[in-house]
């Protein structure tokens, strides 16, 4: 009994030390939320450690950590063949190497915001470790953003890399030799840099060369960067054991330049291929392409099909888009449209490997399998036996029906029972017409009790000239119209006429609408576009700011909630423009107006919009910021004040800690007579 007394008691203490190693996995019930980040405590080699052989890095934390995405996120500078692996175990982290280290080279591992708590995932953001091969290691940083030039979302793990090379090929040609990666707020930190004169730029990289190629997205800074280091006192904070603190002051040092900003855009390159063939059913078949083309294909009927060695401007109507990419074929001709195969010479231009437009034929096979031919043949057989008239039991007259079968041509309005004061009454056919007899076609408003005919020009639509036509007319407010398109008024290509059509429609009062004009100080001497966004940072209304005028209005605005940017068009084309890296161009630049828009019914708004008050990364509003930085447990996301109208904080500081204003991409290409804006709040290790 004695014996099993102390089995038993024995037992009981282990499952008491489990229970209470179980208990203490988490933070105890109703305690206060850890929401700091891993605390870094030793390495090995530990951080600016020379000398070093081996091909193993550890690192120790305070707390259990976990790896978020390591293969994207880890970079190691100058960059490696083989990426190496990265793993975590409790709160160990390892960083083995799997290419041979170089001599006399100092080595970063950047980690950006990979590294995360276990618990309560609270991201330890800019951690890097160093050390060197040689006898010294290099200490200089140079630091900042990436937003994308359109529409200024933060750039999330986009590559940034220097080269010392100033050659104009090295971009192209040659791996970067420092490398960093943005974080989740975009920002980033390339260190341990030699002293010298660097050319900086940022890339996504899609094939891991670590240098840009052409369709890749791409950010540069116009002129050259010479990173240094100025001497700063930083203060810090200490505590008693009482809980008492003190401030004290150290001597530091501060990294600059420490605020470049990079705007990225795309070249729009594409090189040129035909990326996809095929025939959407019998009337038609489409090609597509990989990029615009100047210049439309050739297209033409191979010997032994029907209409052999002809051009397809005789058998068929083209409908293409307006870069030339996509197009659409109508076949027009019966012995063409009969055909289930046709066997077409497609001429076109095509990149080679040295990426020149050359000429290039293919012989293409386009089929049209009819599934339903069983199924028509019976359907067929079924309504024959259908009768073709009726016969009024009262009067006696008889009335002729259609065939069951037979095919009218569709017609529908673009819009609604209310038209826009401002646009086009649009109507859109479901087959190329051949004929139009503009007797059966008539606009007419209601006056009084009497429908009198509008004279209003009737012509195909320029977004689709092949199937859609357009009234322009002045339209006079709160006036009921119709349209009236009679039966056989409009015959397609393929010989189906329309039914009777009618759409009847009241246009909009002004008082329907808002109207919104924008003062743009210090934008006189340029032209400027301005566009008002849905909540999907889409562009639904924009005004042209000519050179001269200090303000854009918009007029004839649809009642919600809007948002508004502009952008300098400085070709005066009318349309936001990327850049060239090798012209040494930046593309246009574009602004947000930092406060959403609640326009209401017959609202008549003006606003003075200080265009670059505000840094352009703290412009874009939150609610329709796309590439947001992860919240942390419990976090919220921030909430507009609809009671503030204003557009600034008055107690922004536009400057950094050394009161410089920062710089936008170098030099302006544009000229706007404004300074360059700095990013704000910088989450990198600039300083210590």
């Amino acid at each position: 009994m004695r014996y099993n007394n102390g089995m038993r008691s024995l037992l009981w203490l282990v499952i008491a030390t489990l229970s209470a190693a179980c208990a203490n996995m988490g933070r105890p019930e109703g305690g206060a939320r850890d929401e700091t980040p891993p605390v870094f405590m030793r390495s090995d080699p530990m951080p600016g450690a020379t000398g070093v052989k081996k091909t193993r890095l550890t690192a120790f934390f305070d707390e259990n950590i976990q790896l978020e995405d390591p293969f994207s996120k880890v970079v190691v500078s100058p960059a490696q063949r083989q990426p190496p692996a990265v793993t975590a175990n409790g709160r160990r982290l390892t960083v083995d190497f799997r290419d041979t280290l170089l001599p006399n080279t100092t080595y970063t591992v950047d980690f950006a915001d990979a590294i995360k708590d276990l618990n309560e995932g609270n991201i330890l953001d800019g951690f890097a470790l160093d050390f060197s091969t040689g006898d010294s290691i290099d200490s200089l940083r140079i630091s900042g953003m990436v937003i994308q030039a359109e529409n200024l979302e933060p750039a999330q793990g986009m590559l940034v890399g220097v080269y010392s090379n100033l050659s104009d090929t090295a971009l192209t040609t040659l791996p970067f030799e420092r490398i960093a990666r943005t974080n989740q707020y975009g920002h980033f930190t390339i260190r341990n840099l030699k002293p010298g004169a660097y050319r900086i730029f940022a890339v996504n990289d899609l094939n891991r060369d670590y240098h840009w190629d052409r369709s890749e997205d791409i950010a540069f800074y116009d002129t050259l960067l010479v990173p240094t280091v100025e001497p700063i006192e930083v203060v810090d904070t200490l505590y008693s054991s009482t809980g008492e603190d003190s401030l004290v002051t150290r001597p530091g040092v501060r990294f600059l330049p420490n605020d470049v900003l990079l705007s990225w855009f795309n070249v729009g390159y594409k090189p040129h291929y035909l990326s996809d063939y095929k025939r959407v059913d019998r009337r038609r078949i489409s090609l597509i392409f990989g990029a615009p083309n100047d210049t439309l294909p050739e297209v033409t009927i191979v010997d032994g099909a029907p209409g052999a060695g002809r051009s397809y401007t005789e058998w068929a109507l083209l409908k293409a888009n307006a870069t030339r990419d996509t197009l659409e074929y109508w076949l027009a001709e019966p012995d063409v449209l009969a055909s289930d195969s046709l066997r077409l010479a497609i001429a076109y231009q095509k990149s080679d490997s040295a990426d020149r437009l050359v000429w290039n034929c293919d012989t293409l096979r386009f089929f049209f399998r009819d599934f339903d031919k069983k199924k028509n043949k019976k359907k067929k057989k079924e309504e024959e036996e259908l009768p073709r008239f009726t016969v009024d039991s009262i009067t006696g007259d008889t009335t002729f029906l259609p065939p069951p079968d037979m095919e009218y041509l569709p017609i529908r309005a673009l819009g609604s029972t209310s038209q826009e004061l401002n646009r086009p009454l649009v109507v859109e056919f479901g087959l190329p017409p051949a004929k139009i007899d503009s007797a059966g076609v008539r606009l007419e408003m209601a006056v009084d009790t009497i429908w009198e005919r509008v004279d209003a020009p009737w012509r195909p639509d320029s977004s689709d000239v092949l199937l859609r036509n357009r009234f322009d007319v002045a339209w006079k407010a709160g006036q009921k119209y119709r349209l009236t398109i009679d039966s056989l008024a409009v015959t397609s290509i393929y010989g189906p006429w329309n039914k009777p059509f009618r759409h009847e429609f009241t246009v909009k009062q002004p008082e329907d609408y808002s109207n919104l004009k924008f003062t743009l100080p210090g934008l006189d001497s340029v032209q400027a576009v301005v566009q008002l966004l849905n909540s999907s940072d889409a562009p639904v209304y924009q005004a042209i700011k000519p050179v001269g005028a200090s303000t854009a209005e918009i007029r004839f605005i649809a009642p919600g909630t809007y948002y508004a940017r502009l952008f300098i068009d400085a070709n005066a084309n009318g349309k936001w423009d990327t850049g060239s890296p090798l012209d040494s161009i930046q593309p246009e630049e574009v602004y947000y107006f930092a406060k959403k828009l609640e326009l209401k019914k017959n609202w008549d708004i003006e606003q003075t919009w200080l265009f670059d008050e505000l840094p352009v990364d703290v412009q874009k509003p939150y609610a329709i910021k796309k590439n947001k930085p992860k919240l942390k447990r419990g976090e919220k996301a921030p909430v507009e004040d609809d009671e503030d109208d204003g557009q600034y904080d008055e107690d922004y500081n536009p400057f950094d800690r050394t009161g410089r204003n920062n710089r936008r991409n170098g030099n302006r290409t544009g000229s706007t007579g404004t300074s360059g804006m700095r990013p704000s709040g910088m989450r990198t290790s600039n300083f210590r």
